[in-house]
């Protein structure tokens, strides 16, 4: 059985997850931030960026389907501890590969272990933030992903001043791969031991019971209902992401400065909606929350898709941002009403929200490659919709105390 945790362990814990939130934002956008350096490092072209990025996304996809298995294998925290040095060696792997080595296939071999350690700790961080959030008893979720964000910010922001001051990439990810090598491995010696996160290794489950456990949850209507809500949600995070910046640019015909403040304005809105998040939902409940943000996202797309002036496109967009902020988190929060099922539930939401985040981008640019970028828009809204018609299915399971609303 768990036993019932102080205060002051309980605040703990809830900091180092808030922490492995953080750096795992920051390794990623430091990364990120670096593209047009790697690129000249290595003297390649567009096209085989795009080949290192799906190698990054295959293999996130390969690293959510290890977690399920680490997670029923060792337990979320034990499991953390392996992934966060992968996804820090990871990013020391590709400084090597880009800088010292220059080398196209070593740079590859690195982002394949930081895609692997980064998604798999995304699913582990997700089942300890929902096993703190049940603890606490109130809306945590969208905190624990601003933090994500707040992280994905900082480690842009380092990104543009390295670029800035030529400094190269590989002393840059380094240092990176230190900072959230550091902090991720001290936050975890204060996440406690749980059986809600299967870390217990005396629980009477057998190994093979657990792995039962894993797989029902995929015969489950609301794991999908839940799916539904993300699917639409992670497409209106993912796409803005990766392609605002050219909608501004191609669409709207404006300046590749003004595409960057855009993403900068969504990024902006979106985490300010996930630290706001949370107090709302214990407000007004979980499903409300949802239908209210999947009507303002969809209303800010259409703003910006049709947007006659830029003024109304930047309005469109903080509201596609404020919109988009909350599907993800809540799925995640909804997964974990069941604390039986709570790890299995956790990670499948996990798989099917960043399945919609890496395979999105790469077919809505196969898609306007076909008919223009603001025409491809559209089918986000679609989904969008789908997301705010699912809504229902996050209602709170009897019983569960996170996301009923009316607390004061």
């Amino acid at each position: 059985m768990d036993t019932v945790l102080t205060r002051t362990q309980l605040v703990a814990w809830r900091t180092a997850i808030f922490t492995i939130f953080f750096v795992t934002g920051l390794g990623f956008a430091s990364w990120a931030s670096r593209l047009p350096a790697v690129k000249n490092d290595l003297g390649i072209t567009d096209l085989q960026i795009g080949v290192l990025l799906f190698v990054s996304g295959a293999a996130s996809i390969v690293g959510l389907s290890l977690a399920n298995v680490i997670v029923v294998r060792w337990g979320a925290r034990r499991g953390m501890v392996a992934t966060v040095i992968a996804f820090s060696l990871g990013l020391v792997v590709v400084g090597l590969g880009v800088q010292f080595l220059e080398s196209y296939a070593i740079t590859a071999v690195g982002l394949g272990l930081m895609g692997i350690g980064m998604s798999s700790t995304d699913v582990m961080m997700n089942v300890e933030a929902a096993a703190v959030e049940q603890a606490f008893e109130r809306t945590l979720m969208p905190l624990f992903h601003a933090f994500f964000s707040i992280g994905t910010v900082v480690g842009a922001g380092i990104g543009v001043a390295m670029a800035a001051w030529n400094v190269g990439v590989a002393w840059h990810l380094w240092a990176m791969a230190v900072l959230v090598l550091g902090a991720g491995l001290i936050s975890l010696r204060a996440v406690p031991t749980r059986e809600v996160v299967l870390d217990d290794p005396a629980t009477t489950t057998s190994r093979r019971e657990r792995f039962a456990e894993l797989l029902s949850v995929w015969r489950d209507p609301r794991t999908y209902a839940i799916g539904a809500i993300m699917l639409g949600m992670a497409f209106a995070e993912g796409s803005a992401n990766d392609w605002l910046a050219i909608a501004v640019v191609d669409g709207h015909g404006e300046t590749e400065a003004v595409g960057a403040v855009a993403l900068t304005v969504f990024s902006v809105a979106m985490t300010v909606f996930r630290i706001l998040g949370g107090p709302l939902v214990d407000r007004i409940g979980r499903v409300w929350t949802l239908r209210i943000l999947a009507v303002t996202a969809g209303v800010g797309l259409v703003m910006f898709i049709l947007a006659p002036s830029l003024p109304i496109a930047f309005i469109g967009v903080a509201l596609w941002g404020a919109g988009a902020s909350l599907g993800f988190p809540l799925g995640m929060s909804a997964a974990a009403d069941d604390p039986a099922k709570a790890a299995a539930s956790v990670s499948a939401a996990a798989t099917i929200g960043y399945l919609a985040f890496l395979c999105g981008p790469p077919i809505l640019g196969w898609i306007s490659h076909e008919i223009g970028i603001l025409p491809t828009l559209w089918i986000i809204v679609g989904l969008i919709v789908m997301s705010g018609l699912a809504s229902g299915a996050a209602k709170p399971i009897a019983g569960s105390q996170v996301g009923v609303g009316h607390h004061h």
